[in-house]
C-alpha cells in the first residue's frame, strides 16, 4: 500500500530505535530520512487456496531480500537492517513473515564475488537480466536448498530486527487471520550488523575488497504503481469529503 503519512521512529518506537542505533553503530550511523516509518502497511489475508494448507517454506516463490531500489554491494549503505514492525497479533499460521538465517552467508558470499554489483534481483551487472524486476529466481533457488526456517510471529508491538541480507518470503496464511506488518571502515569500529557480515563470510575485516562499478539507484515498478494508488486514493478521500 502507499504510504500517506510519516512517524518519526525515535518517539513512536524509542526502544525499538534504540535497538536499531545500537545494531548500526550509533545514531550517527543511520541516514535522516531511516529514522522515519511509514504507513505503507503490508496487509496478508490469504487466499482459499492455501486455506488450512501446512506451510512448507521450500514451497513459497516470493523469497527475496530487500532493497529494490539500489544495486546491491556486499558494502551498501542503502539498507542497515530488515525491520518488521507487528501491527495486529500473528499467531504460528496466520500469516507471518518466513525468514532463513541460513541464507546469510550464501547471500553474503555471493556479493562479495561480484563486486561490479548485483540487480536487487542478485543478477550479476553485464547479465542480460541485470535490469528484470519480475526474477526471484535467484533467490527461490537458494531457499529450496536450505532447511532452516523461522516464522516471525509475536504480539502487537513487537518489532523483528533483522540482518539486511535475511532472506524472508510473505507466507500464505493458511488461518486466513488478518496480518498487518510494516521493512569496511579503516578504523575497524565494524557496527554489530557489519560484525555479522564478516562472520557470515568467516573473515574479520576485508581490506583488499572494493567495489568495481558505481553504486546506482533502480526506479522500481513498485514505487510507480504505488504513486497511481496513491492519487487514486485521495481521488477518493476527496470526494467523500465534498
Amino acid at each position: 500500500m502507499p504510504h500517506h503519512r510519516t512517524f518519526d521512529a525515535s518517539e513512536y518506537a524509542p526502544k525499538a530505535w534504540a535497538a536499531i542505533c545500537e545494531l548500526c553503530g550509533g545514531e550517527d550511523r543511520v541516514a535522516p530520512e531511516s529514522k522515519e516509518w511509514k504507513d505503507s502497511l503490508i496487509v496478508n489475508l490469504g487466499s482459499e487456496e492455501f486455506e488450512g494448507r501446512e506451510v512448507d517454506p521450500r514451497e513459497l516463490e516470493i523469497w527475496h531480500v530487500d532493497g529494490d531500489f539500489f544495486v546491491h554491494y556486499l558494502d551498501s549503505a542503502e539498507q542497515g537492517l530488515l525491520v518488521i514492525p507487528l501491527f495486529t497479533d500473528i499467531v504460528p499460521g496466520g500469516g507471518g513473515t518466513f525468514i532463513c538465517p541460513e541464507a546469510i552467508p550464501k547471500v553474503a558470499k555471493h556479493l562479495h564475488d561480484h563486486p561490479e554489483g548485483v540487480s536487487p534481483r542478485m543478477v550479476p551487472r553485464g547479465d542480460p537480466d541485470f535490469t528484470k524486476e519480475k526474477n526471484l529466481n535467484w533467490y527461490n533457488s537458494l531457499a529450496r536448498n536450505c532447511s532452516e526456517f523461522v516464522e516471525a510471529h509475536g504480539k502487537v508491538g513487537d518489532v523483528y530486527l533483522l540482518h539486511p541480507l535475511m532472506l524472508h518470503s510473505i507466507s500464505w496464511n493458511p488461518l486466513r487471520r488478518l496480518r498487518i506488518i510494516t521493512n569496511p571502515r579503516p578504523d575497524g569500529a565494524y557496527s554489530l550488523v557489519e560484525q555479522a557480515t564478516l562472520r557470515a563470510l568467516g573473515a574479520e575485516s576485508l581490506p583488499e575488497w572494493k567495489i568495481t562499478a558505481a553504486r546506482e539507484r533502480v526506479i522500481p515498478e513498485r514505487l510507480k504503481v504505488q504513486e497511481r494508488m496513491k492519487q487514486e486514493e485521495i481521488k477518493r478521500l476527496a470526494a467523500v469529503a465534498s
